[in-house]
């Protein structure tokens, strides 16, 4: 048993939940479809536009099988705010889990927006006020990348374009309880936790997408320090690590990024 185990964590992990055995249909069904290529995807009790199926199977790992978004509250209205919604996965995953939440979802990309707005139409996911805005330090707008599926960013070269933006800060301050504040805003994440280090004190559950940049300096220190000043305690994933990296410096041939964590952190 333990030598299967050892062989086949994921696939033994997977085996022990309906969404894991769920996932594991997604990946034969969908995941060897050509990339970038729009389609309909049902899941669960869902039917989501997709604009990549395999972005989208990782989504439903991460997100539904491994519920890396899962937090504890003691309040049946908790208030969620999600920077960098995508197409919406992770808001279907929040109203299905806090049905009374309150949802600010975030997304800079407009053609994404677009696709998230629909999603959550025709599933009929009520009560998220979406903002088809960038999360940033200002209200001035920003110049952004527009890559394919879950690829943009403010590093991105591809089909950049001036987009609409929003001071997060603003947003932490207005509320005097945040139960759950997600941001995965490819690359602007430590420009933002920053210019919002003051205003994180009524934040209870954090997610961060990290992401360091070839070419750019590594900024994760900046990103713990602000965690443990503000009182967090906070745990460290990624699920690219690459064996040898003082020699492999990159991971899965990623041209872009060197570097990508999951970073979780909540009060003690």
């Amino acid at each position: 048993m333990w030598l299967f185990r050892y062989l086949f964590t994921n696939l033994y992990r997977a085996i022990q939940t309906a969404n894991g055995r769920r996932l594991l249909w997604l990946f034969f069904r969908y995941a060897g479809r050509p990339r970038h290529q729009s389609g309909i995807i049902p899941f669960l009790q869902y039917r989501f536009q997709v604009p990549d199926a395999l972005s989208f199977v990782w989504q439903f790992k991460e997100i539904f099988a491994d519920e890396s978004y899962r937090f504890q509250t003691d309040i049946n209205e908790p208030v969620i705010l999600d920077c960098g919604a995508n197409i919406g996965s992770s808001l279907a995953y929040f109203r299905q889990q806090y049905p009374k939440a309150r949802i600010i979802a975030f997304e800079a990309d407009p053609d994404i927006g677009a696709i998230l707005k629909q999603n959550l139409a025709n599933n009929r996911i009520d009560g998220v006020d979406v903002v088809n805005k960038a999360v940033w330090i200002d209200d001035d707008g920003i110049d952004f990348g527009s890559g394919e599926a879950d690829s943009a960013s403010l590093f991105s070269e591809t089909n950049r374009r001036h987009v609409p933006s929003v001071r997060l800060r603003d947003y932490l301050l207005r509320e005097t309880r945040v139960d759950m504040l997600k941001i995965d805003i490819e690359g602007a994440e430590t420009d933002v936790l920053i210019d919002c280090r003051d205003a994180l004190r009524h934040v209870r559950n954090l997610f961060i997408e990290y992401h360091a940049y070839i070419g750019h300096p590594q900024t994760l220190g900046t990103v713990v320090q602000i965690l443990e000043e503000s009182g967090f305690r906070y745990y460290i994933d990624s699920n690219q690590a690459r064996v040898r990296p003082l020699v492999n410096h990159r991971y899965r041939g990623n041209d872009v990024m060197d570097l990508q964590l999951n970073i979780f952190a909540y009060r003690p």
